[in-house]
């Protein structure tokens, strides 16, 4: 059983900070691709950045500049550093793996406004 365990979400003004972590435990191998995923209300879910077993990154273009995406294989955990927030930053932030299958964390909730 695999199991996908984040943490971070919040409140956070404009301008702030948070840090996603998200933790996979389970029979999981050779995983390929750890991202990040978001889903604000009424719209679809969109890539935010993903990391690739070699540290490769990929960031949507509404995040560059602000996030970073980084991961430590030994604990098969994935964090997202999120900077200079925007109130448009507010979605449900879902983990995601990939390896034979692709598993999906529950989502935490990002918001950000005054």
């Amino acid at each position: 059983q695999v199991q996908l365990v984040e943490s971070g979400g919040g409140l956070v003004q404009p301008g702030g900070s948070l840090r996603l972590s998200c933790a996979a435990s389970g029979s999981i191998f050779n995983i390929y691709a750890m991202g990040w995923y978001r889903q604000a209300p009424g719209k679809q879910r969109e890539l935010v950045a993903t990391i690739n077993s070699g540290g490769s990154t990929d960031y949507a273009d509404a995040v560059k500049g602000r996030f970073a995406i980084s991961r430590d294989n030994a604990k098969n955990t994935v964090y997202l550093q999120m900077n200079s927030l925007k109130p448009e930053d507010t979605a449900v932030y879902y983990c995601n793996v990939e390896s034979i299958f692709a598993y999906w964390g529950q989502g935490t909730q990002v918001t950000v406004s005054s």
